[in-house]
This record gives structure tokens, sequence and C-alpha cells, in this order.
């Protein structure tokens, strides 16, 4: 049975900002349907939730939104937080019950994403600093290995989940395509989709274009932070 004083943290945008601030085609068709899904697979496991939009969001940074919806979560009395995204479609209810499970015997449980980051966190209030939180150098493919080290200087070991591939950029549209992992229809058909306008695009474009096009990631909704304090 899963501690319910644990609470999940959706953290992610509308579909409506996701359209202003991702810069490819159908962003709002395709984060409409995964907040649709991150929610209905949330709403599975039973647990409280508390979906933190832009509405919803305070602070001038990524970091700073973040760190403040975690508080504000902790605030309303939870022991234990599980936050996560809308971008990374092969999530499943069952690994955020795992981490509530995980969470009973461990103080952070991490699901690695493959660009180096985090889909989903599992923290208890009593190994959250907000002060420290704030320097990681979110947005980044470095917070995996940075987070890693500020709970191994605390002597804190991280219980780790099963790797899962966030979108963040167009190869990574093609990873989830070619995976044996299932997709619903409707997402499948809008990442096929998505997939041929951005190959249209690119064969349109200028060569001196498309090298660009083929690296340029998707923007995560604020500005990466150019520099940090070291830990």
């Amino acid at each position: 049975m899963t501690n319910q004083k644990t609470a999940i943290l959706i953290f992610a945008n509308s579909a409506q900002q996701e359209r202003i601030v991702k810069p490819f085609r159908k962003s709002a068709d395709l984060f409409g349907t995964l907040n649709k899904q991150t929610l209905t697979k949330v709403k599975k496991t039973g647990l409280p939730y508390f979906h933190f939009s832009e509405k919803e969001q305070v602070g001038n940074t990524f970091g700073e939104r973040y760190v403040h919806a975690i508080q504000s979560v902790y605030n309303k009395g939870f022991d234990t937080i599980i936050t996560l995204g809308n971008d990374t479609p092969h999530l499943q209810s069952r690994h955020i019950l795992e981490t509530a499970r995980k969470l009973q015997n461990n103080p952070v449980v991490l699901g690695p994403s493959k660009d180096g980051g985090y889909y989903m966190m599992g923290l208890r209030k009593s190994h959250f600093d907000a002060s420290l939180f704030l320097k990681l150098p979110w947005q980044t493919s470095n917070l995996n290995r940075r987070i890693s080290l500020l709970f191994r200087s605390k002597n804190i070991q991280i219980e780790w989940l099963e790797i899962l591939t966030d979108i963040d950029s167009i190869s990574d549209v093609k990873v989830l395509l070619n995976s044996f992992r299932k997709l619903s229809c409707r997402l499948k058909k809008i990442l096929c989709s998505l997939l041929i306008s951005e190959k249209i695009l690119f064969e349109l474009a200028p060569i001196h274009f498309q090298k660009t096009l083929q690296k340029t990631p998707f923007n995560k909704g604020s500005p990466s932070i150019a520099s940090y304090q070291n830990i």
C-alpha cells in the first residue's frame, strides 16, 4: 500500500502555451495529447495530484518555477512528492506507483532520461533544499550528473528507475517511433505527422540551414540558464 502522504506534481504547460514556446509544427496537438495521457496515467495511481501549468508557476526561470512548485506541494502537508512532466510518452502508471513504493524506504528516486536529465523524481521533504536546487543546471544535459553529485555529497543514496526518452528533438521522435514500446494510435499519428512535416521543411531549407535544423532541440519552456554556481 502506498503512502497517502505522497502527492504527484505534474509540472507541465498547457497545450496553448506549448504552441508558443515549442519551435516546431503541431506542438499544440502533440502536447495537448500528451497532457491528457499524462493526466489519465496519474489518475490511475489513486494518489493526490497537482498540476502546475504556466498559470500556477511562479518565477523568472525554469528552476525558480519548478522549485516554487515543489515547495508549494510540500506546504500542503505532504511528506513526499513525485514530480513529472508531459514529454515522456512511455511513462506509465506503474512507473509512478513503483516510485511511490520505493519512497517508503528511499529518500530519493530518479527516472533518468536519455538526454541527461530526468523524467520523474520522487523526493522526501526532509531531503529538499530549495537553495541548492536553484543552483542545478536545469534544462541541460548535465542535470542528471549534477543532481547525483549533490545527493552523493550529502551521503544520500539514489534509487534509480529505468531510462526513458523525452521528446526534446526530432531525433527523439525517431527513437520513439522506432521503439518496440507501445504508443497510443493518436500519439503515433501525431509523431509521424510531425516527422513528415519536419522532413519536408528540412528538404526545402537552404543547405546551410539543414545542419542547424537537425540539431535544434525543442525548448522546454524557458531559456536555458547560461551559467550556474558550483554546488
